[in-house]
């Protein structure tokens, strides 16, 4: 989830301007909108000739495996941020669409609602961000993905929707709050009332980060605030007494989220090194417990934001368990990229297994690892490249670069520490979400882009030229193999551009998008 070039930002903005006004609010409130439907994406009309749905609809076959404790400072499981839950399982207990009959709504925001939550009552909860404008929290209607509320974050207007620092990475707690870092150096706390987005606290940070970003922000078992910047900051903040204390990795960067655990411990990955950090000295000051550095390759792959890890930590187990618990990244070694586990308890990093992934030089990883008990399921997102030539294309009815295929599943027995692949996949090409799975389904949803000559094979009668299309596409999580595919939309207001899969908790999927937002849903 990072930021668009000038040609997507215009694409996107063109889009906004198709909407109608928004209604206006204080900075501090925003009550409720007028009741409207909300407009659907338009896409390319060539993607009338393909076809919406192949595969067929399963009956869930439910996947037992320990659930991830429930944050007492965060919303429930599967509601509360980007990944699910703070292990950042990407897991759902909950369903997810087994392919009965697929429907598919859209809104149009003209920017990327990247992270979804929901509140106690299951309305979405997101930040949407369009070029030009200043993010927007936003209250939606889980059904028709109407706006219910709507307001202005502080800030610059960003250059681009999925610019993490203007909220990207948020958290809703267990109050119906969402807690979200701003452009201008803020963390916000806004309460959701009825039908109304109500600020309840601001602090802010910029005399301890200066004019870093905020990336991301989660808070620990205790209640305090950890905040993490794209300069290699690392801070927490004490929500009681406003006081915020930081800690510098000199000559690295951070351009994901964090993880946290019931033990206290805050896991952070940079482009050089993983690290657990706890909080010492009457809990108010980030140290270090220990640093595990990683092959960090000798190039920023295509596909890639940084030279580095391009995954949010993985924490697998209870903390109470052996070795503490586990961690898990992929590094970003050539040529065969790598998934790495290792003890995440405060004696140190000791190092599990390893499995390498993907083909010789033709392997980026620019997503969480998705947890399924003790096993992880990596993506290939190697080749995504957002350019001005490549959307130029798009708006002109050309295709963005193929990426190179693949996802996997890497099976860990933690009792002879070894790895090995369950199974690997050479079909799919996965640009850049954040895929997810069902538990109650046994499915993994993910958000695939076929190339060319794989649409032309599909394609209805008469059909020549080829739109970017945009598939939800499930995949049984013990096998491996595709189950269903179902069209979302054609051309570049569709594209994700790296925004996950959320499942809702009537079993819907939703996936951020460059237009809005879209719902794929059973009928």
């Amino acid at each position: 989830m990072r930021t668009f070039p000038r040609t997507l930002a215009a694409l996107a903005a063109a889009a906004a301007a198709l909407l109608p006004p928004l209604t206006a609010a204080s900075p501090a409130t925003a009550a409720s909108l007028p009741t409207r439907p909300a407009l659907s994406i338009p896409g390319d009309p060539r993607g009338a000739a393909l076809p919406p749905f192949t595969g067929h609809a399963v009956t869930p076959r439910p996947v037992t495996v320990p659930a991830v404790p429930q944050h007492p400072f965060m919303a429930a499981n599967g509601a509360g941020n980007l990944h699910g839950d703070a292990y950042q399982s990407d897991t759902y207990e909950g369903p997810g669409p087994t392919g009965r009959e697929l429907a598919v709504r859209s809104r149009l925001q003209g920017g990327l609602c990247g992270s979804v939550t929901f509140d106690s009552r299951g309305r979405i909860v997101t930040v949407c961000m369009t070029p030009g404008l200043a993010p927007r929290l936003m209250l939606l209607d889980p059904d028709d993905l109407g706006a219910i509320a709507s307001l202005t974050l502080p800030g610059r207007a960003g250059s681009s929707p999925t610019e993490v620092s203007g909220g990207g990475y948020f958290y809703l707690d267990q109050l119906d709050r969402a807690v979200v870092p701003t452009k201008d150096g803020t963390i916000q706390v806004v309460a959701v009332r009825r039908d109304a987005l109500v600020t309840e606290a601001r602090y802010d940070l910029a005399p301890a980060i200066g004019t870093s970003g905020i990336v991301s922000v989660l808070p620990d078992w205790s209640g305090r605030m950890w905040f993490v910047t794209g300069g290699g900051l690392v801070g927490v903040l004490d929500p009681a007494t406003g006081a915020i204390s930081t800690h510098a990795l000199p000559g690295e960067t951070i351009a994901n989220s964090i993880a946290v655990d019931e033990s206290g411990g805050v896991f952070v990955v940079s482009d050089h090194a993983l690290y657990r950090f706890d909080a010492a000295a009457a809990g108010r000051r980030p140290v270090v417990t220990w640093r595990a550095a990683y092959d960090r390759g000798s190039r920023r792959k295509p596909g890639q934001l940084s030279q580095g890890s391009g995954t949010t930590p993985t924490l697998i187990g209870p903390a109470d368990g052996p070795g503490g618990g586990y961690v898990a990244i992929t590094d970003n070694a050539d040529p065969w990229m790598r998934v790495l586990v290792m003890a995440r308890g405060k004696a140190g990093p000791e190092k599990v297994c390893e499995q390498p992934v993907f083909g010789p030089g033709k392997g980026a990883d620019e997503n969480s690892l998705v947890a399924v008990g003790g096993d992880l399921i990596v993506e290939n997102n190697y080749g995504y490249v957002v350019g001005d030539h490549a959307l130029l294309k798009g708006m002109l009815g050309g295709r963005q670069v193929d990426t190179e295929p693949g996802l996997a599943r890497v099976h860990v027995d933690y009792t002879t520490r070894t790895c090995s692949l369950a199974w690997s996949d050479h079909r799919e090409r996965v640009p850049s979400v954040v895929s997810k799975v069902s538990l109650a389904t046994g499915l993994l949803y993910t958000f695939t882009h076929p190339s060319a000559d794989e649409l032309r094979s599909a394609r209805r009668k008469g059909a020549t030229a080829m739109p970017d299309a945009w598939y939800l596409t499930a995949l049984d999580v013990r096998t491996g193999e595709r189950v269903w595919s179902r069209l979302v939309g054609s051309g570049p207001l569709f594209n994700n551009h790296y925004a996950p899969v959320t499942l809702g908790r009537d079993g819907s999927a939703y996936v951020g998008v460059v237009g809005g937002l879209v719902r794929i849903t059973d009928s």
